[in-house]
């Protein structure tokens, strides 16, 4: 579940006020230290009041995820679909320093510029200054875990291998399919 949590960080972050769900996406980063996740979010988003303060939250992580169709099996299947999904719940806590928040910016970008670091966020950069004023940085402290890994395991070992390479194959080309849409290519 780490694992899935470290190579797919941006989190679908829930919270709920008067029966009414609040939902944001936003890129979380396991530290491994204290087992907690870290975030920043924009102190605009109506989400914000409510990640802070011992409130619940619960966290959705997505791997990748497909149909199967039984077409790519060598037994006879049913059509199915293969998913990887976290699912957390933890209690939310405010972190009010601004050098906390600073040095969290700088870990979080090091993180996700791996492996190249093509791009350095340096502590003293003047935009990060300015901008610290508009972001609230939170820990959540993980209270429940649960994976949710449906990869056709309950198959034969050929089948199995064969439901990874479609899932492989699909993401590949959903997604140059997609963007291709998306930017009008």
């Amino acid at each position: 579940m780490i694992e899935v949590i470290k190579n797919y960080p941006l989190a679908t972050v829930i919270s709920v006020k008067d029966n009414s769900p609040f939902i944001t996406h936003l890129p979380l980063i396991y530290r491994e230290e204290d087992q907690k996740l870290i975030g920043h979010i924009d102190i605009y988003n109506p989400q914000t009041p409510l990640l802070k303060d011992n409130n619940e939250v619960t966290i959705i992580f997505e791997g990748p995820q497909c149909y199967i169709s039984p077409s790519v099996y060598r037994t006879t299947q049913l059509p199915t679909w293969n998913y990887i999904k976290v699912h957390l719940k933890g209690i939310v806590k405010a972190i009010e320093s601004k050098d906390a928040l600073k040095e969290s910016l700088i870990k979080m970008t090091e993180f996700l510029e791996q492996p190249d670091h093509k791009y350095v966020l340096e502590p003293d950069n003047p935009r990060m200054d300015h901008f610290v004023n508009y972001i609230e940085m939170f820990e959540i402290e993980i209270t429940n875990w649960e994976g949710k890994f449906k990869l056709s395991q309950d198959k034969t070992k050929t089948d199995t291998r064969l439901a990874k390479e479609e899932l492989i194959r699909a993401n590949q080309q959903s997604i140059k399919a997609f963007l291709a849409r998306v930017f009008n290519e």
